[in-house]
């Protein structure tokens, strides 16, 4: 886990994946704060830190991450971040007015993807929202998967009944990156088909370095298209999942 975190830190402010996810995540920060004066944010699973610096845009942000090595780098860079475990979050019952989780839940087995999306619903706010993007369509499973920790790959039928069964309302499902599986789908069959890298692999590694810098140029402005296209429409396929949930205000259906 730590050289994820290691190689996340060396790409996040200039790969064109990391960039793309927080165009696509923006709307839905507006839509989930605009009712509030300076919310309480929470990012569970926040790594590095860098999203906090995002969601600093839209309320009062920190995180948690059960990696002190993420933890001390979060925190070397002025974030308000403290260790420990999204099935566990150290806070009281409706703490929050929004609760995110970037790329956390696919790295957990079932018994803790439930608790950690059923603690995140307990430290909302009534009538708060969560946020959260994770992997998709098993068949893009590849030698990112290993470095990544990946359990699974979501669906967005599957995902939505995650989220229903503890207790939220779904008011936005989506695939995104869409734009980029002409690539990716070939790419991740070769892949399995020669054997995915060990995680102590070179190769492992790679897949999380910078493209050189026409070729990230030019994916970053595909996907920058593709959230402005994002903004009004679902997409049906792509190699994420990006959703954004209600809890029930106190006394209402949701």
């Amino acid at each position: 886990m730590e050289r994820l975190l290691e190689a996340t830190a060396r790409a996040e402010q200039r790969h064109f994946w990391f960039r793309g996810l927080r165009r696509f995540v923006r709307p839905l920060l507006v839509r989930a704060t605009e009712d509030y004066h300076h919310p309480d944010i929470l990012d569970c699973g926040c790594g590095t830190g860098t999203n906090l610096g995002v969601l600093a845009d839209y309320g009062l942000s920190r995180g948690i991450d059960r990696a002190w090595a993420g933890v001390r780098r979060a925190r070397a860079a002025g974030r308000h971040v403290g260790q420990a475990t999204v099935t566990h979050l150290p806070f009281p019952d409706a703490r929050f007015h929004l609760v995110t989780s970037f790329d956390v839940l696919y790295c957990l087995d079932s018994e803790d993807e439930r608790s950690a999306v059923s603690e995140m619903f307990r430290v909302l706010r009534p009538g708060g929202r969560v946020i959260v993007n994770v992997a998709a369509m098993p068949i893009l499973t590849g030698n990112h998967s290993v470095l990544a920790h990946e359990v699974r790959r979501y669906t967005a039928p599957g995902l939505r009944v995650l989220l229903e069964r503890a207790g939220f309302a779904v008011e936005r499902i989506t695939y995104t990156n869409t734009a980029m599986l002409p690539i990716l789908v070939p790419l991740r069959l070769m892949q399995r088909a020669l054997g995915l890298v060990r995680e102590d692999d070179e190769d492992a590694e790679r897949e999380m370095q910078v493209p050189s810098r026409p070729i990230n140029a030019l994916l970053n402005r595909m996907l920058a298209v593709e959230a402005a296209f994002v903004r009004h429409v679902d997409l049906p396929c792509g190699s994420s999942l990006l959703a954004m949930a209600r809890k029930p205000a106190a006394g209402g259906p949701g």
